[in-house]
């Protein structure tokens, strides 16, 4: 039976990196700081989702864990189980949590049909009800030919046409596409809504903290590989600059990442004590303190990451991943050739002079804002307008069914 009180609930599939579940929370704070009634569920395989505070009227459900492999292929995380029956559990907690919750919106994040079509059932399942079923989907996905390949071997156009009644792009119309060269019908592209980037903030209480920088009240570049898993060769990197430079540099705070090999943790962290001007930390879930108080930042390319660097207007030097996916290449490309920031290419490494050389320029290059672009950051206001309209169709079309039956 559904509460008068207004619901949400997303599903996030990734057990691995930090990307999906960090756009999953920001979304939902936002929304529960617009609608003073609102409760928003979040449905995540993430291991270190209890690592992160939520806002009051957000809360998640924790379904087992798994994480690809660097051939894409999916394993269980921790359960000794085979990836079937993983899968088997997942899709009944996904469809048992929507069907008792009676969301009004039902978010989707990335993937249509969820991990090996794991919430298909849900889908279908809240398609005979008043809810609605939105798809959310980053500014790139990955290279356009190999996307339609794997929708095409999922059976994921249909859904895209009798299953979700809205597409929300979040990015700005104009700069990425999606689903550009997917050969979609008119009556999906009717459906897409681009929000604009999703602005991150200092979270509250945060500008009345000391500065969370290791080095006093000297300026900082601040290195973040995400979640890190996949992050290594970057900062490896950046650390051979610092090992071989012939030229002052910007001291340097890397953030590891959760995800981040123990044994690579362990190793450069023994290179860091050898540099003065080099910090390590293993992981914070409140990275936007040191975001805002660096003076300019490396990063991969992830999405997350692009829209902080938008959010708090820094300098920005990215070194953009290419494997399993292009989705971070080309982002950059984008942004570089929009003149938002610069890129090193993954293919040059190991090269510690190229990479010395593009950190000392990196200060003095221009921020992201600098570039003229029009509603960047306007995502999550749109999404609260628009859940605002939803909500407020639902409300009509259940006074409308009331009065026919009376």
């Amino acid at each position: 039976m559904r509460s008068n009180s207004p619901k949400i609930l997303i599903y996030s599939h990734d057990s691995f990196g930090l990307g999906h579940l960090r756009r999953c929370r920001a979304i939902a704070h936002s929304l529960v700081g617009m609608f003073d009634t609102l409760s928003v569920l979040i449905l995540s395989g993430s291991p270190i989702i209890g690592s992160f505070e939520f806002r009051s009227r957000v809360d998640f459900v924790r379904i087992p864990g798994v994480i690809k492999l660097r051939d894409g292929e999916y394993t269980p995380l921790s359960l000794h189980l085979n990836i079937d029956h993983t899968l088997a559990i997942r899709s009944s907690i996904i469809e048992h949590t929507a069907e008792v919750f009676a969301p009004d919106i039902f978010i989707v994040d990335k993937e249509p049909l969820g991990l090996r079509g794991e919430v298909l059932g849900t889908l279908e399942a809240l398609k005979n009800t008043d809810t609605r079923l939105v798809l959310g989907l980053r500014d790139v996905m990955d290279d356009p030919e190999i996307l339609k390949q794997e929708w095409e071997r999922k059976n994921v156009f249909p859904a895209l046409k009798d299953l979700y009644d809205e597409i929300w792009v979040y990015g700005p119309e104009g700069v990425c596409n999606p689903l550009e060269g997917m050969d979609v019908p008119q009556t999906v592209l009717d459906k897409v809504r681009y929000t604009g980037y999703l602005r991150r903030d200092l979270p509250e209480g945060a500008e009345n903290l000391p500065k969370p920088a290791p080095f006093g009240d000297e300026p900082y570049i601040l290195v973040t590989p995400g979640g890190g898993g996949d992050g290594v060769e970057m900062v490896d990197w950046v650390m051979r600059a610092y090992e071989a430079r012939k030229r002052p540099l910007f001291p340097a705070l890397i953030i590891l990442g959760p995800f981040m090999p123990a044994a690579h943790v362990a190793h450069f962290a023994e290179r860091a004590e050898n540099l003065r001007d080099v910090s390590i930390l293993r992981f914070t879930p409140q990275i936007e303190p040191y975001l805002a108080n660096a003076t300019a930042i490396v990063g991969m390319g992830g999405y997350n990451t692009f829209c902080e660097i938008l959010s708090f207007d820094k300098p920005t030097l990215m070194v953009p991943r290419i494997i399993p996916r292009r989705e971070q290449a080309i982002r950059a490309d984008r942004a570089e050739q929009s003149g938002i920031l610069t890129v090193l290419p993954i293919e040059r490494y190991p090269d510690p002079g190229l990479m010395a050389d593009a950190l000392a320029r990196l200060p003095k290059n221009p921020k992201p804002s600098s570039a003229g672009i029009d509603n960047l950051l306007g995502g999550l206001d749109i999404i609260g307008a628009r859940v605002g309209e939803i909500f407020q169709e639902n409300r009509t079309a259940r006074i409308d069914t009331k009065r026919a039956v009376l």
